[in-house]
């Protein structure tokens, strides 16, 4: 017995001084005093800065959500804009800690860049946008066509994939950032433009005349889109991920970044769990039992994030569809907080 108790107390040891050498971000960031958080070059809806250098978005929102728990103050972040290219080295290097920059989740990525995604933000699909004097109605109608694509993405790979399926032969013209391509196109340096369909919206408000383009019907891929950290400090994996958790939690509970006090005086068990009133979920985390409290008085729920980013309170205009709740005909579920 005496062997087996100081095998387990070892054991308990070393695990517990493993978690302390690796949960060194978060105190990182404390002493900084700032996150730093990875986004696009500017993707309206998603992450833009205005003419003062004031960034908005669902991605942006995101780390404001993060700051919001570790702070408690939403403004403590500095925006990093990354190309497509530069995004994961960024991430490697610790130049940001987190990158919140409309990223497909995919098994490679998970895998081989020293990186985890800490979940879903938006589930998307790769889609075309043409000019309506193409007279264009499909996506199967663009045999022959050139098209204007991002490198570092994997829009190249998908938009092979789906020509050769079809048995359709194309022409790519690729540019290194998102603004360069989206100008070839506007241009007429290309016949058709492809990203993932919420880029195809959001790109879309960009050209002089926005009218004037379509976007076609056909999604050809699953691009679920979402935050990604560096491997090796599982406590900021949690906390990154518990705040993804948080936002859809706290929308199908209906607390709102309005109604967030008076519902956090409610008996209600769940609600006492979720908002800090009984347990010690954000102590197991490494912040304090207020924390979704924080993020949501700082960004409100989910769907206040869409709403007011990509959704019917933003020029995007996109319908929910796949990312409504999932007792609402949607894919965004978040476990338990208990």
């Amino acid at each position: 017995m005496k062997r087996v108790t100081l095998a387990l107390t070892l054991a308990l040891a070393a695990g517990l001084t493993a978690q302390a050498a690796d949960a060194q971000t978060l105190k990182t960031i404390k002493d900084r005093g700032t996150l730093s958080c990875g986004v696009s070059q500017g993707l309206p809806g998603f992450s833009s800065p205005d003419d003062k250098g004031n960034w908005t978005g669902l991605d942006v929102d995101v780390c404001r959500a993060v700051a919001a728990a570790v702070f408690n103050d939403p403004t403590k972040v500095k925006f990093v804009p990354l190309s497509a290219k530069d995004r994961f080295t960024a991430l490697q290097s610790g130049e940001v800690d987190v990158l919140s920059r409309n990223t497909t989740w995919t098994i490679s990525r998970d895998t081989s860049l020293g990186a985890n995604f800490t979940g879903v933000t938006y589930y998307d699909g790769q889609g075309f946008m043409v000019k309506k004097s193409l007279k264009v109605n499909s996506a199967l109608e663009l045999n022959s066509a050139s098209v204007c694509v991002q490198t570092g993405t994997t829009t190249e790979q998908n938009l092979a994939d789906y020509f050769k399926a079809n048995n359709m032969k194309y022409e790519v013209i690729a540019f290194g950032t998102n603004d360069e391509t989206v100008k070839a196109y506007e241009a007429g340096r290309c016949d058709v433009f492809t990203t993932d369909q919420s880029g195809l919206y959001a790109n879309r408000l960009k050209l002089a005349n926005p009218n004037d383009h379509m976007v076609l019907p056909e999604i050809i891929s699953k691009e679920p889109l979402g935050p990604m950290v560096r491997h090796g400090d599982d406590q900021w994996f949690d906390i990154v991920k518990w705040t993804l958790f948080a936002l859809i939690t706290t929308e199908e509970l209906g607390v709102t970044s309005k109604n967030v006090d008076e519902k956090a005086k409610m008996e209600n068990p769940e609600l006492k769990r979720v908002l800090g009133t009984d347990g010690n979920f954000g102590e197991q985390l490494g912040l304090t039992k207020d924390w979704v409290v924080r993020i949501t008085k700082a960004v409100g729920n989910y769907g206040e994030v869409f709403d007011r980013n990509v959704g019917a309170g933003s020029p995007l205009a996109i319908n929910r569809g796949l990312n409504n709740l999932w007792n609402k005909g949607g894919l965004q579920y978040a476990p338990p907080i208990r």
